[in-house]
């Protein structure tokens, strides 16, 4: 079992209620792990989901995360329910009243509708600090008539919510299963659309990134082996397009190995203009590590020239992969990297060779990953990629506005 240190959402909103960009970033990790257990598991060679009966503020928790900032947890499977098709389901309720469904109050079967409902009632309380429906008294039938009968209160205006997000939360609290949004899934992509304009937020992701060194800091902490040397490129230009990738703009990371040694590399296959654009480009890399519900660093690479712009080149090293965790361990020992270039008009030989350096503080945080990771249970990377993408695109401007910045006094194309 999973010993975890946090605090739980009850807690978390029990002066305060969220402010939107902090809940967005909290449901949606909440609809993550409902996504995966309405999935199901694979059960006597069936695939049966798992409905939990129970979501609410106290079943939730907020852990720290050098990654995320916050990692949400849903705790208390204990009443789960796993659907096997076939099987009669419990005619009793089991639950919480304040946050259980119409039909389950009732006792009905149920699925994932159900613990849908639960979570709009939880959104509401999270943004408002108060709940949606009051029945006229504690009872078990004065929750039943309210559940099934009293329209949860409207959100106060000087909440300020998007009406979107209001809707959304009003129709997971639909009485009937079917006017309810429904699967996780539906809920995670209205989401979305949310995300693109939050409210100011009190929370920050934490990456692993460069810090500003001086020019004195870069010799000092500077591996033998910076640059491309004549060595490297009479390695590299040897190298030719595995015959199992498609001949497209595609990056994957790829070990070239030479009597020297096995060296970590970018293979980039682009036009052959955008090519020797990006060979005068300011280098930039960064590396963000996420450890549940499955270890997996996002490994950043940005190319930037200020007249042609960035070009980002992300890649997603599986540290509970062999390859992964050669991959992190390989770059942290090294402190850099090649960049082959193909070009989509050139066939499959390696055209040019970049080197770029990776910073000290980095090196030693993918090392750390790396053995932190092997102690760490699997889960579902997917998942995790889902996520790391997200931080990504909220990376982006800044990282860009960084090196805009910073140009005129990086024209060389060394790293940062």
């Amino acid at each position: 079992m999973e010993f975890l240190k946090g605090e739980s959402l009850s807690d978390v909103i029990k002066f305060r209620p969220l402010n939107l960009e902090r809940f967005l970033k909290i449901v949606r990790q909440i609809c993550f792990g409902l996504e995966c257990a309405h999935k199901g598991i694979m059960f006597e060679g069936e695939m049966c989901p798992i409905i939990h009966r129970d979501i609410k503020p106290s079943n939730v928790l907020v852990v720290q995360d050098p990654a995320l900032g916050e990692l949400v947890k849903i705790l208390d499977f204990g009443i789960a329910k796993l659907i096997q098709s076939g099987e009669a389901q419990t005619q009793s309720f089991m639950g919480t009243l304040a946050y259980c469904s119409p039909e389950q109050i009732e006792g009905k079967e149920l699925d994932s509708r159900s613990d849908i409902y639960s979570l709009g009632v939880m959104m509401y309380e999270m943004l408002t600090g108060e709940m949606p429906i009051f029945p006229e008294n504690s009872s078990f039938g004065g929750w039943y008539e309210a559940h099934h009968y009293a329209k949860p209160k409207p959100i106060p205006a000087k909440f300020r919510l998007p009406s979107d997000l209001e809707s959304l939360i009003f129709q997971c609290m639909a009485k009937a299963p079917g006017e309810r949004p429904q699967t996780a899934t539906d809920i995670l992509k209205k989401l979305e659309k949310l995300e693109s304009s939050p409210a100011e937020s009190e929370q920050e992701t934490i990456v692993a990134k460069p810090k500003p060194r001086t020019d004195k800091a870069i010799k000092s902490t500077k591996p033998t082996f910076r640059k491309t040397s004549p060595k490297g490129d009479d390695i590299c230009l040897k190298m030719t397009w595995p015959e199992d990738k498609p001949q497209q703009k595609i990056v994957f990371p790829h070990f070239v190995r030479a009597s020297e040694g096995n060296f970590a590399s970018l293979w980039v296959m682009l036009n052959e203009e955008d090519i020797a654009n990006r060979l005068s480009s300011i280098r930039y890399n960064q590396f963000v590590f996420i450890t549940n519900p499955h270890p997996m660093i996002l490994w950043i690479t940005l190319l930037y020239h200020r007249e042609h712009g960035p070009r980002w080149l992300p890649c997603y090293l599986d540290l509970k992969s062999s390859s992964g965790q050669r991959f992190a361990r390989l770059l942290g020992e090294s402190g850099y990297y090649w960049i082959l270039f193909f070009a989509l008009e050139k066939g499959k030989k390696c055209q040019h060779v970049l080197t770029t350096s990776i910073a000290a503080d980095q090196c030693q945080n993918l090392q750390q990953w790396a053995d932190k990771s092997q102690l760490l249970p699997g889960g579902k990377p997917q998942i995790t990629k889902r996520m790391l993408k997200k931080e990504f695109e909220k990376l982006k401007p800044t990282i860009e506005n960084k090196l805009k910045a910073s140009y005129t006094t990086s024209r060389n194309g060394s790293s940062l």
